[in-house]
């Protein structure tokens, strides 16, 4: 017998909400500056999925497709490259817009500000993204990854020439040690997505980074006539993506926003967890965090982002493994007339959750509770590729983790 998906709706009593300012729509506009300074930039895709919401009784349904982001195969770049971008403007008392990529590969940035060492701890995809923007902007970086890292996600992250472990901790405890390491070292400093007391400056600026994403989302869908979308369905680990995309929308339509839906893997559901209890506070999970979807292993909430989300979100849902599995094999094998959209075990949960949500009565309450019905104008991101592309091929060739 199959885990069924669990959900809360969101009862949880307002803050001051003062963390919504992160996100503003100009600090997001610089970190779109600031990444349409790369070479490597393009706008990713917005997969349009006509078929597959006509299948499921939906007015739209679109996924942006992040498997196309700077040639990596994942969204974590932007939020590790404008931290950097963000803490050298800070080190040489300059405004952040100057901090162009011809500047930062530049003669004269190396003479005037030198190197620094960027610590991180990752699963895989922030790790090569900080290793990847600090290889090209000719920093250091020294990466760690917990116990049970693929090997592949591994070799991508030492191809950008860090330093690179798989240590036999948890993700949490590898950012404990990122962060010992940086507080040891010469110009050492930790880029984590996620936020305690006292280091709260990096993650809100790698949130903002995030905001590309959104922004760029936001203005695609207004190309195909789509102004709002009705729902905005997005994953959780600590809580990062969600809290920047959630923002993000919260900012552009104050007025009359998305109904936000928060998705997590079952294992590392802190965030449902915090929802479940209703007080406003956080809550950690503890243990191996044992889930496919690596890139959401997290037990520890961001407390920046979980503030923005106690205010925002309608509900927050704890998804077991197979409902990433079937996202994954229905984005791979789409509606005929759809684009293909190639998305990993973390980037598919919110397609396999809103099939889950439309395509039979089980989870009909959740589908009322939210207002999902043939006029909502649906957004879902795809945060990664295959970036494990063994585990990939066991998913959709071999049909691991099954529906039935």
């Amino acid at each position: 017998m199959r885990d069924t998906i669990k959900w809360v709706a969101n009862r949880m009593p307002k803050s001051d909400d003062r963390q919504l300012s992160i996100m503003s729509l100009g600090n997001v506009a610089k970190a779109r500056f600031f990444h349409s300074s790369f070479p490597q930039y393009s706008i990713t895709p917005l997969a349009r999925l006509d078929g597959m919401a006509k299948y499921l009784g939906l007015g739209g349904l679109f996924v942006k497709d992040e498997s196309f982001r700077f040639g990596l195969n994942a969204f974590k770049v932007l939020g590790g490259s404008f931290a950097m971008a963000r803490y050298i403007a800070k080190e040489m008392g300059r405004d952040v817009s100057e901090m162009t990529y011809d500047y930062l590969t530049s003669e004269a940035f190396r003479q005037e500000f030198g190197q620094a060492t960027f610590f991180t701890a990752t699963d895989g995809n922030h790790g090569r993204g900080v290793a990847w923007a600090a290889h090209k902007l000719g920093q250091k970086a020294v990466v760690h990854m917990p116990k049970g890292s693929s090997q592949a996600r591994y070799e991508n992250i030492a191809k950008e020439g860090a330093q690179v472990t798989i240590e036999d901790v948890n993700y949490d405890d590898c950012v404990r040690m990122a962060a010992a390491e940086a507080a040891e070292t010469k110009h050492g400093v930790v880029v984590q997505d996620t936020a305690w007391e006292g280091y709260e400056e990096i993650p809100a600026w790698i949130m903002q980074g995030y905001g590309t994403m959104a922004n760029e989302a936001a203005e695609q869908l207004r190309q195909v006539g789509v102004n709002r979308p009705t729902h905005v369905f997005v994953q959780a680990g600590v809580g990062s993506l969600a809290g920047a995309v959630i923002g993000y929308f919260t900012n552009l339509f104050p007025n009359d926003p998305p109904t936000f839906v928060v998705m997590e893997a079952r294992a590392a559901d802190c965030l449902y967890q915090g929802a479940l209890a209703g007080d406003g506070e956080p809550r950690i999970v503890e243990g191996d965090l044992k889930t496919i979807m690596a890139g959401l292993a997290c037990g520890e909430p961001n407390i920046l982002s979980w503030d923005i989300l106690r205010n925002h979100v309608a509900a927050f849902v704890s998804c077991p493994d197979w409902v990433s599995a079937r996202g994954m094999r229905m984005l791979g094998v789409p509606v005929k007339g759809d684009p293909t959209v190639i998305s990993g075990e973390s980037g598919a949960v919110g397609m396999g959750l809103i099939a889950a949500l439309m395509e039979t009565d089980e989870y009909q309450d959740l589908r009322q509770a939210i207002g999902l019905d043939r006029f909502s104008q649906v957004l879902l991101f795809s945060t990664e590729g295959n970036t494990d592309p063994m585990k990939f091929r066991k998913v959709l060739w071999d049909g691991e983790y099954p529906t039935v």
